[in-house]
């Protein structure tokens, strides 16, 4: 079946109280519950440090029995709730709201279940990404999302937040390697959403689920499929003397049927935080911009489609362009590319990473208006992005300690992120809404579309309380559409 509901079992309740959250300790041992102020500041945000709030309590869970009971908890003294995983999470999606519990995840990292044969295993949400294919790559295989922070993030929060990657370009995101979900829904009843087959008759309910951040439960159990390794890899580097000759390339070689796993693109600026940082890759530091491409499959064939990118990038001037020889160097590039987010920490002390996305033949001409958009607002901007699906990320580093900085930074973002939606685009690639784009929801939607969606998270929490305050815009600010351009006014 595919939504089966599963029995409950009662929970007895203590009448509330000024140390309400205590009661949780019916479930969870005292040395896995967080109530000390000190220690709460340590899950007050996710990646996104621009918004910040203390949760009522942390329920370090270890088990479906122990979320499916803190849960229960929940909705009966109408407490809100929010899932986190590794908290790497950059649109606030795990950032809790004032009084919430917070349910950690981390402990429940067991791969249940692998079947090669037909290429799916079974996980609980706190394994971490890249663990999985450590634990198939001997037997031929891999988990294909790979997000930058796959060393860290959760197979859990890669669900919630629908994450990408460098190559979701040729793999898909996340929704597209998710078979099955076991989840605990916001009332404490449990639900299995489709399972281990390929195709499913009736709706495509882990489908539905996958992307909602948290606001329509938490998963307990994710069942994932497994794509075979390549034959064959082959990793370039093509180094530019100007940032728009390197867009021009990406869109010559898709527009040239070529669809290679990867194409990634690194801006001066970036190139320099890396470099000077423990993922250096040996980037050159007098490139205006450098664009990682790989390529896998077969073997055959291969000759010919690198071939077609060594020239395209020769006709749009490339300086350099390099091969990995081994899977050595093939490492240490992609170590750069994946660090990049992390080499930022170097320019100051925060760092505000976008995600938006546009057209490939749009790049160079919005990637100028970003440029003219941080140089406007006086803020640093560098930019490191999925160049193959115009999926941005430009990085905004500054000292969130400062008001009149953090100001203009917020500015210089909501900016962006309307040229993106001018430029064809959207406001989010794979990082999700969260705290940070549901004022700018109103950007991509119509009045009845975000009417539809918020009575479709109503039909599944009428009483909001999985992560509320979260993807909608509220009362607070307003957004006005054009029919050509967008502006924000706040009231």
């Amino acid at each position: 079946m595919l939504f089966r509901r599963q029995p409950r079992s009662t929970v007895t309740s203590n009448p509330a109280g000024a140390g309400i959250y205590a009661e949780l300790a019916r479930w969870i041992p005292p040395e896995r519950l967080v109530l000390d102020h000190s220690e709460l500041k340590v899950y007050e945000c996710d990646g996104l440090p621009l918004h910040k709030e203390l949760p009522g309590a942390v329920a370090l869970c270890a088990s479906r029995q122990e979320v499916i009971a803190v849960v229960r908890w929940c909705n009966e003294k109408n407490v809100p709730f929010v899932p986190r995983g590794a908290g790497t999470g950059l649109s606030g999606g795990a950032t809790p709201t004032a009084r919430a519990v917070v349910l950690d995840l981390n402990r429940m990292n067991r791969v249940l279940h692998v079947d090669l044969q037909n290429r799916y295993a079974v996980v609980e949400p706190g394994v971490i990404n890249i663990k999985l294919t450590h634990e198939v790559h001997a037997d031929g295989f891999h988990y294909a999302p790979d997000p930058s922070s796959q060393k860290a993030c959760t197979i859990g929060g890669n669900v919630a937040e629908n994450a990408g990657g460098p190559h979701c370009l040729k793999y898909g995101m996340t929704t597209d390697h998710i078979l099955g979900l076991e989840v605990v829904l916001p009332d404490g009843e449990t639900a299995r959403l489709s399972g281990p087959l390929a195709e499913n008759s009736g709706y495509d309910l882990a489908g539905l689920f996958v992307g909602t951040e948290g606001t329509f439960g938490i998963v307990t159990e994710i069942t994932v499929r497994l794509v075979p390794n390549p034959e064959s890899i082959r990793t370039f580097l093509a180094i530019f003397p100007r940032m728009n000759l390197a867009c021009r390339t990406v869109a010559e070689i898709t527009r040239q049927g070529i669809l290679p796993a990867a194409l990634e693109i690194l801006d001066q600026l970036t190139i320099r935080a890396v470099e000077a940082s423990v993922f250096k890759a040996g980037y050159p530091q007098d490139a205006a911009a450098v664009l990682l491409i790989e390529i896998d499959g077969l073997d055959a064939g291969m000759d010919e489609e690198e071939q077609k990118i060594r020239q395209i990038a020769k006709e749009n001037e490339a300086i350099e362009f390099r091969t990995a020889r081994d899977e050595t160097e093939r490492l240490k590039l992609w170590k750069g590319r994946k660090g990049a987010f992390g080499a930022m920490g170097r320019v100051n002390t925060d760092l505000y990473v976008l995600d938006g996305v546009v057209p490939r033949t749009r790049l160079e001409n919005v990637l100028n208006e970003v440029y003219e958009i941080a140089k406007r607002h006086g803020v640093t901007l560098a930019n490191v992005f999925h160049a193959g699906d115009g999926n941005l990320h430009p990085n905004i580093s500054y000292d969130g300690r400062d008001p009149d900085e953090r100001s203009r930074v917020l500015l210089a973002g909501r900016e962006i992120l309307e040229a993106c939606v001018r430029a064809g685009g959207s406001i989010s690639g794979e990082h999700g809404i969260g705290l940070e784009k549901m004022d700018f929801m109103p950007l991509c939607f119509t009045e009845e579309d975000l009417q539809l969606q918020k009575d479709l998270r109503r039909a599944v929490d009428p009483r909001n309380l999985s992560n509320p305050a979260k993807i909608f815009p509220d009362s607070k600010s307003c957004v006005e559409v054009g029919k050509r351009h967008a502006t924000l006014v706040p009231l």
